[in-house]
């Protein structure tokens, strides 16, 4: 039961990018189509949960040795690895996808919302199946987002809206509504 509250309310409650505004910068640079959206959303899932199993060894073998405060370095190390293992991967078997992700896919390595799930799972103290769980809700969360947000701005895209308010305004607008339905999911876990 734990384990399916963790899920929840990492996809729901603390959506990553709709309630802590993490991986803002993909958030609103690949969703404007819904396959490159899929796309991004199955890489960061990888890179998530790949880099939680490493991370988590890692903060343990730093805490052994008193150098937690070597986490982030650490943590970017291995994240920047799975970020490199799925851009070749992505180049050579989907090189459609891989040219729409284009300069998003490499800053995947410097995405909070993938460093921001590492740091959480040791700040919330969560075990080692724990943490796997939560970076797969937040793999999920990101790419329900990025899916969600694709469809509104194909919406925005067909409507008629005033020229001042065209391009970015518009999309930061959608995306705050967006995060207000979000919200209230707040109420669902204690």
């Amino acid at each position: 039961m734990k384990l399916i509250i963790i899920l929840i309310t990492a996809v729901f409650v603390n959506n990553i990018v709709l309630s802590q505004f993490m991986g803002i910068c993909p958030f609103l640079g690949v969703s404007k189509q819904l396959k490159s959206s899929v796309g991004m959303g199955g890489a960061v899932i990888f890179v998530m949960v790949c880099a939680t199993a490493c991370t988590y060894p890692v903060y343990k073998l730093l805490e052994l040795a008193k150098v937690e405060y070597l986490q982030t370095v650490a943590f970017i190390l291995v994240i920047a690895l799975f970020v490199q293992l799925v851009e070749i991967v992505l180049k050579k078997t989907m090189p459609p996808l891989y040219k729409a992700l284009g300069v998003y896919l490499p800053l995947i390595t410097t995405n909070c919302a993938v460093l921001g799930v590492t740091i959480s799972n040791i700040d919330n103290s969560y075990t080692f199946v724990q943490s796997i769980v939560n970076a797969l809700g937040t793999g999920l969360a990101f790419t329900l987002a990025l899916v969600l947000f694709s469809g509104v701005r194909a919406r925005i895209a067909d409507s008629d809206i005033p020229e001042t308010f065209k391009g970015v305004p518009a999309t930061l607008v959608a995306a705050s509504i967006v995060s207000l339905s979000f919200m209230g999911f707040g109420g669902l876990f204690s």
